[in-house]
């Protein structure tokens, strides 16, 4: 394998490290992954939850708030409808929980065994026979056109949450909450800046709107924030109108004192029936009457003593002398003024004030979301980031109050043995979501969404050993399934052009396709393609490989399915078996015109920083720490050392040795090593105990009895020169 160091600019690390407090090596590594950006750096530098984005940023949000409320005073009943995988497991227990400790009469369903993917005409219908007015979708409702708008004629309405891809005609529901709306499908509003929240993060949105409405004097109250600074001889009047903590218009007007009248500037307009609130209100007057006359006054109200005792670093202190403190404004991404700084603090003070009774229930949304981002494989990065390290370290007892996991969850990681031990997000992805998503995928996605619903620990206990056992019998299943796809897959590949495989048959299970297809798409590095044939119909599953986006391959065959959809990288549908054929037919034709993005298909490795001897020592891990958690978009950190000496090695394996257990010595320190596989390159004298070797690697912790050592995973190495 060829080994890339991407050269970086001296002039921009030293700029970022400056900018953003962060050491030269950390700013290295965030220049060279290409996170340059203000925005970006903020989610790779800052862990704090205030950091989240605003959830009323999310298009439709207060209009959503304002229909469950009302379904609040006028005793409604409400069903929350999820999907039946992680994602839409964990988001409906979140959202369900949650309107019940409103006072709510909701009720939850998923789809069950044989049901098909998402919102059903029999479940629409079911719920209004029992005098049911409001349907809300987690993770699922984008493309349930015909259903929403039988809930309409129902007299239900339907407030959709969601997170795939909308595939052309949008559903007629009152309300569509997905963060991946356009401009073009909004009606002049601004889409929301971040595209990849889980099904669960779009529900955890949803939650954290609902109780800023219930628990903030401030919603749906519209403020304006109004502050004046001086520049050369001339004054700057800046206003910023706001909603729910959003900014929604602003204004900025420079001004020669004494040279107009305040009619003739657009202040009046702006400011009519504003609550205005300033920052030292005595200041503020006298600028105003100094620009337009001692005649002039604006009703304004002093807000700094109240949010300097909320906040003391702010206390007593000038807008200007705070902005030189302030956290936010160096990642604002354009010069910060004395108003951005006001607004900073404004929302700050507000969220300080709705957090001051937080307790284990906002922990446990944040466990549910971490599991839903985690599971549906959404990228690390921006406020998934802050999502995932957060319900993390609260499933580890680590966040404040040392809050453990939810019942449910700590049920089902006893039955893993994953209790009481540390355990990172690799545990998460391949052992907890797995046992969970065995319900769905063995007919049984009730056992699941049980588990987080059952108040009885006796009963979670038998629902989470259920799930377990479930669990082996999906990996015999799998590995049954895919003794027999794997050769069919590579049988298929010329007829679809060398660019895409395809298995099917009756003998496919449908809760493995999504599985068998991930699996021949690594095995194969193309695109593939699983489906589960039976009398009833086909369902089937696509995984994307070498960075193509499967969902406009999904979207050219649209006409035959009965259902599909999905994200860019994997996606499902459903059609009727007379369509089969000519399904297949028209794969053939299109894969002609799949195109691969080159740089996911090179075999080279890209090194983040190379070390020197001094800087191989277990303080690295603090650089390892900032940049996780790692996962989609977000691959752990690779090194390279030159010129380590192998001390040790050994070989390793259960049934044959194919591994090398190692220890290398760099600079002051000796570091256990693992090169899985590699036992051929010391069988064949490629290297061996004695000699200088550089090394790429990444870096992680051993585990044993509660102690960690830090431990090279090697991926490449070679003789030192």
């Amino acid at each position: 394998m060829n080994w890339e160091k991407k050269a970086v600019s001296p002039e921009q690390v030293k700029d970022i490290s400056a900018k953003f407090g962060c050491d030269l090596l950390t700013a290295s590594v965030l220049v060279r992954r290409g996170i340059v950006t203000p925005d970006a750096i903020l989610f790779f530098l800052e862990e704090d939850t205030r950091f989240l984005r605003n959830p009323f940023e999310l298009p439709g949000m207060e209009d959503a708030v304002e229909r469950i409320l009302a379904a609040k005073d006028e005793g409604e009943k409400v069903l929350i409808f999820g999907d039946s995988d992680v994602d839409g497991i964990t988001g409906t227990a979140l959202l369900t929980e949650y309107l019940t400790g409103m006072g709510i009469d909701v009720s939850w369903r998923i789809p069950g065994g044989d049901d098909p993917y998402g919102l059903s005409m029999e479940a629409v219908e079911e719920f209004a026979a029992a005098y049911g007015t409001l349907i809300i979708t987690v993770d699922c409702g984008i493309s349930r056109i015909a259903e929403i708008r039988r809930a309409a004629e129902l007299s239900v309405d339907v407030i959709v949450t969601d997170h795939h891809e909308p595939q052309g005609e949008l559903p007629e529901a009152l309300v569509i909450i997905n963060p991946k709306l356009k401009e073009s499908e909004l009606s002049q509003v601004k889409a929301y800046p971040f595209k990849d929240l889980s099904g669960c993060g779009v529900a955890f949105k949803l939650v954290s709107a609902l109780r800023f409405a219930q628990k903030s004097e401030l919603y749906g109250q519209p403020v304006c924030l109004l502050n004046t600074r001086p520049v050369n001889d001339a004054w700057i009047v800046e206003a910023a109108k706001m909603r729910n903590l959003a900014v929604t218009a602003s204004l900025t007007e420079t001004i020669m004192p004494g040279m107009v009248s305040i009619s003739d500037t657009r202040l009046p307009a702006f400011l009519e029936g504003q609550q205005i609130l300033v920052w030292d209100a005595s200041l503020q007057k006298r600028v105003i009457a100094k620009l337009f006359g001692s005649g002039v006054e604006i009703g304004m109200l002093d807000v700094a003593s109240e949010i300097g005792r909320e906040i003391p670093q702010a206390a007593d202190k000038s807008l200007l002398r705070i902005k030189e403190l302030s956290t936010v404004a160096k990642y604002s991404g354009k010069e910060t003024t004395e108003l951005d700084v006001f607004i900073s603090l404004f929302r700050s003070f507000a969220q300080k004030r709705e957090k001051a009774s937080s307790g284990a229930d906002e922990q446990y949304e944040m466990q549910l979301a971490a599991l839903g981002t985690v599971a549906d494989i959404m990228p690390l990065l921006d406020e998934n980031r802050i999502i995932v390290r957060s319900g993390l370290r609260s499933l580890s007892g680590e966040s404040a109050g040392r809050i453990r996991p939810r019942p449910g969850i700590a049920e089902l990681l006893d039955k893993l043995e994953l209790s009481g031990s540390h355990f990172d997000i690799k545990d998460i992805s391949w052992k907890l979501c797995p046992a969970i998503n065995a319900g769905r995928r063995m007919g049984s996605p009730e056992t699941a969404a049980q588990l987080f619903f059952e108040k009885e620990p006796a009963v979670r206990e038998r629902l989470a050993g259920e799930l377990v056992s479930l669990n082996r019998q999906r990996k015999q299943l799998e590995e049954e399934i895919w003794s027999r796809a794997e050769p069919m897959a590579y049988r298929s590949l010329p007829d679809f052009d060398e660019k895409l495989a395809l298995v099917y048959g009756d003998d496919i299970n449908k809760g493995v396709t999504g599985l068998i297809a991930q699996r021949i798409a690594r095995r194969f590095n193309v695109p593939s393609i699983a489906v589960s044939l039976t009398a009833d119909g086909c369902t089937g599953s696509i995984r994307s490989a070498r960075g193509y986006n499967v969902c406009g391959l999904l979207e050219q065959c649209s006409d035959l399915f009965i259902d599909s959809g999905g994200h860019a990288f994997a996606g499902g549908f459903s059609l009727i078996k007379e369509n089969w054929e000519t399904f297949t037919e028209r794969l053939k034709t299109l894969v002609h015109s799949i195109e691969f993005d080159e740089a996911a298909e090179g075999e080279a490795i890209s090194i983040d920083a190379e070390l020197p001897p001094e800087y191989l020592s277990p303080d690295i891990l603090k650089l390892v720490d900032r940049f996780a958690p790692y996962g989609k978009d977000n691959e752990p950190l690779t090194f390279l050392a030159k010129n380590l000496h192998v001390d040790d090695l050994n070989l390793i394996g259960k049934n044959e040795s194919k591994h090398l257990k190692m220890t290398l010595a760099g600079g002051k320190y000796k570091w256990p090593a693992l090169y899985w596989d590699a036992a051929i390159r010391v069988i064949n004298k490629e290297f061996g105990k004695g000699d200088n070797v550089d090394a790429v690697f990444t870096i992680t912790r051993d585990w044993y009895k509660g102690t960690p050592t830090p431990q090279m995973m090697i991926v490449d190495l070679r003789k030192s020169e």
